[in-house]
């Protein structure tokens, strides 16, 4: 059984304050996330190998931007986003 049938899937966005590294202004972006939420019991045909795999099974989130565009008017340039954690656990 597919891993991706334990969990409801839906698109989120969540406020992160960001750094551009070129002109050094810090402000809030709205940054794309993926939520994953573990499903109320294990979906139909499944074996033991896969009942034990959906109790150790975890609501988490992935991150779907790499980039974010600064918001100075000035500058305006794109940046990676670092310093976020790619997954992050419910």
């Amino acid at each position: 059984m597919d891993e991706r049938a334990y969990f409801n899937e839906s698109n989120t966005t969540k406020p992160a304050t960001l750094n551009c590294p070129f002109c050094r202004t810090v402000d809030a972006y709205e940054v794309r996330w993926l939520l994953r939420k573990k499903k109320d019991r294990l979906p139909p045909g499944g074996d033991d190998r896969d009942r034990a795999k959906f109790a150790k099974a975890q609501s988490y989130m992935l991150l779907l931007d790499d980039k974010a565009t600064c918001k100075n008017q000035r500058c305006r340039r794109p940046f990676e986003i670092s310093g976020l954690k790619t997954v992050a656990f419910i």
